[in-house]
């Protein structure tokens, strides 16, 4: 049984200039029409009553962007297919200055129990460089009114790495978003992505991120701060209190199942893993007709599951289980990456010990060259099985 969704909503008011997700800019119309396309796809997967759900993430774009009668057409959407009272974590991602009091009641009358902020960075002038349309009162006013609403569980995005961001100005923000004391962070270096204003800025050489050395002070000064404050690493990106990680998004990092709808989602069932169509006229008209708006399906085989299982699972703190390995592909993970752990444990990028492999701490500033050692051309298990 597949126990979790992602369920994508692509409007903004605002595209930031370093975005490279499936999103539109708000209209009212193509909303209406996103919405009815969106669950002609959710009502062609989930056919019967409503199925239990683990964990909901509906992420953006900006979700919160829609209009309040939209917003509560699609949490009726999302109420008549899924249930949602007995879900575990069922997160929103909002932006600040988006969500306001009448959307935060809606959102807690429908269930709602989790919120992810997109505050970036707590300076007005990068945050206007970024391209956002929120500032920083936004957040305080934001998170406010969400715990005057009884939705503690709150999570706030930080970015570093930015054009003109120094060292001091990270701390700045850190320790400001830190102030708010949260269950939970996520912090991201920024990439320069194709098809984004920082690209072509990037390209024309109008726009210089800051050196690797000083990311990785950043990056180092992000882990050291928040394990000071009490919120521990679980994953290389994500920073949480105990009992407040991420349900959802451990769902990926286990390499689990889930639904993925909306334009651009992609989600991963059993074998296969399905991406939808991105363009908006392309999505609707084939939600509409076939109920499957898909662009492509990729068959995942026992190589890719396994592959996926290491480079997934490595970005968790606790790593890859030998015993968890064993249990789901019915072969020692030893057997099949024993020279490509040899490799990684030389560098000091991997700790091995009885229980599994996981990353050192200069194994996460190389993350990319750790995961891209499980990738083989061959398959591995066919000498192995034969």
């Amino acid at each position: 049984m597949i126990s979790s969704a992602y369920i994508h909503i692509p409007f903004c008011e605002k595209i930031c200039h370093y975005c490279d997700f499936t999103k539109f800019f708000y209209e009212e119309k193509m909303a209406d029409d996103y919405l009815a396309a969106l669950e002609k796809e959710i009502s062609t997967y989930i056919e019967q009553g409503r199925q239990p759900m683990r964990t909901i993430f509906v992420g953006g774009g900006t979700p919160t962007a829609l209009n309040l009668e939209q917003l509560k057409k699609l949490l009726q959407t999302i109420d008549k297919h899924f249930d949602v009272n007995n879900v575990q974590e069922y997160t929103f991602e909002a932006n600040p200055g988006d969500l306001n009091e009448e959307k935060i009641k809606l959102l807690v009358a429908y269930g709602v129990n989790r919120i992810s902020m997109g505050a970036q960075v707590f300076d007005d002038v990068l945050l206007e460089n970024l391209g956002r349309l929120h500032r920083i009162k936004d957040v305080y006013q934001n998170v406010n009114d969400l715990k005057k609403h009884n939705i503690t569980n709150i999570s706030i995005d930080l970015m570093y790495g930015l054009p003109n961001q120094t060292i001091d100005g990270f701390n700045q923000s850190l320790q400001e978003a830190l102030s708010f004391d949260l269950p939970h962070y996520s912090s991201y270096s920024l990439q320069i992505e194709p098809k984004t204003v920082f690209y072509q800025r990037y390209n024309k050489g109008k726009l210089h991120k800051p050196p690797e050395e000083i990311e990785a002070t950043m990056y180092t000064m992000l882990i050291d701060q928040m394990e000071r404050k009490g919120k521990y690493q679980y994953e290389i990106s994500n920073f949480a209190e105990k009992d407040f990680e991420s349900k959802h998004n451990l769902t990926y990092w286990d390499n689990n199942y889930y639904y993925g709808f909306g334009a651009g989602a992609s989600g991963y069932l059993p074998g296969q893993r399905i991406i939808n169509l991105r363009p908006f006229p392309a999505y609707v008209k084939r939600a509409n007709e076939t109920g499957k708006p898909v662009l492509h399906t990729e068959p995942i085989g026992r190589k890719e599951q396994m592959e996926e299982e290491l480079f997934l699972g490595l970005r968790k703190q606790e790593g890859v289980s030998f015993h968890s390995f064993k249990e789901k592909y019915n072969i020692a993970l030893t057997d099949i990456y024993k020279e490509e752990l040899e490799h990684l444990k030389n560098k000091q990028w991997i700790i091995q010990d009885e229980n599994g492999i996981r990353l050192t701490k200069s194994g996460k500033l190389f993350g990319n060259e750790v995961f891209q050692a499980f990738l083989l051309d061959n398959d591995p298990t066919q000498a192995t099985m034969q």
